[in-house]
């Protein structure tokens, strides 16, 4: 909890900006309960400095030996095919400027039954080394086996820094990571950046309303998720080819509980990937009905583009939850984004604000998606959107 020093003059000042309701006034003098959470956000307030953090205890560990930026790959299955998913192309680019400023190496690191096939697009995008683990017992994602190589491996090679895609995949292995070998772990993160020779973890807090950056100076590895489709993808090195060192890492008794005894696939349209679509249709409160969405399936359909929905959107049962786009759903980066009926909460805008081009439909002109769009139509999309489609229809004919 936060400590309060003697020379509290009970101002409560601090009370009212504390966001947990932490804090309050007893005789005169401020008081702290185990709702404290150490945020800070009261000790820039008390004009006689008597609110203090407390003192962390130094870091046993030496962290001079730990040197690298590495970035765990996640492989996709596509069309019977392997391939990197996206997301980690875009760490790898990301990856790439961390460790050019530190002055240390790129490594990604690759699990699979059969990886070669792979290297080469990693070495494009950035990579010095390739750490790759293969055989039978990983061709199928597993937690525990998936686990135990990444740990192996970084005990053996202590990389500085270690990203991962904030997938399904990297939401459940970081985590699992992070709590084997001690260290902390920053979740969704939506920007990164070096300071000194840490790592600047950016992310959303308080349901979206501010951007925490978070430092781990005392802890080696630095590890961190990131959201898809935030960071671009460059090809940095094409041609070149990375060194690629192949580690052999024993699968633990307790990953040999787990099987895979059969894979059903449930069928995904390609307009359904809504974090690799090049066009999205969202739609939002301003739908009124679930069967007002058709209007927008159809519109995608013409564009070839995926239907997406805002949270009011999905929590009103109108689409299914893989549909929603924002701080809580997908993040997503296309080249078309159309808003329709949305007002632009902030947890949605952090979700879509990187599409190359917005445009809004919605009757009210103040709506807060006007100030993050490109073209705003004000005007009620009940009557726009039929045109718009009847137009699309018109220009293929």
């Amino acid at each position: 909890m936060i400590k309060i020093l003697p020379n509290c003059i009970g101002c409560g000042k601090c009370v009212p900006v504390c966001p947990f309701g932490a804090l309050s006034l007893e005789n005169r003098k401020a008081v702290v309960n185990s709702a404290c959470t150490l945020c800070g956000a009261c000790v820039s307030v008390c004009p006689v400095k008597a609110l203090q953090m407390p003192q962390t205890a130094a870091a046993s560990a030496d962290i001079s030996s730990y040197k690298g930026v590495w970035v765990f790959v996640e492989v996709i299955e596509e069309k019977g095919a392997l391939k990197n998913r996206p997301v980690s192309l875009e760490l790898l680019t990301k990856g790439r400027e961390l460790a050019t400023e530190l002055k240390e190496e790129l490594c990604a690191v690759i699990i699979g039954g059969n990886n070669s096939a792979l290297y080469a697009e990693l070495s494009a995008y950035g990579a010095d080394k390739i750490y790759s683990v293969e055989g039978p017992a990983y061709t199928d994602y597993n937690t525990a086996a998936y686990a135990n190589a990444m740990i192996a491996l970084i005990n053996k090679y202590k990389p500085s820094i270690v990203l991962y895609p904030s997938t399904y995949t990297g939401r459940d292995l970081a985590p699992r990571i992070a709590a084997q070998i001690h260290v902390g772990l920053t979740a969704d993160c939506t920007g990164l950046s070096i300071k000194g020779q840490n790592l600047v973890q950016t992310r959303p807090a308080f349901g979206g309303n501010i951007m925490a950056d978070i430092l781990c100076p005392g802890h080696r590895p630095q590890m961190a998720t990131v959201r898809p489709n935030v960071m671009g993808r460059k090809v940095v090195s094409a041609g070149k080819m990375a060194q690629v060192i192949m580690e052999v890492v024993p699968v633990t008794a307790e990953a040999g509980k787990v099987r895979i005894i059969s894979k059903e696939m449930e069928a995904t349209a390609e307009v359904e990937k809504l974090d690799e679509a090049q066009i999205i249709i969202s739609g939002g409160r301003g739908l009124k009905t679930a069967e007002n969405f058709n209007l927008l399936n159809a519109i995608a359909t013409e564009l070839g583009g995926a239907v997406g929905a805002s949270r009011a959107a999905i929590d009103a049962g109108w689409k299914p939850k893989n549909h929603q786009v924002g701080q809580s759903g997908v993040t997503v980066k296309p080249k078309l984004y159309m808003a329709c009926g949305i007002s632009g909460a902030v947890q949605h805008i952090v979700g879509m604000e990187n599409s190359e081009v917005i445009i809004a439909i919605n009757k009210d002109g103040s709506a807060p998606i006007f100030n993050v769009c490109k073209y705003g139509i004000v005007g009620d999309l009940h009557q726009i959107l039929p045109k718009v489609l009847e137009a699309i229809k018109d220009s293929k004919k």
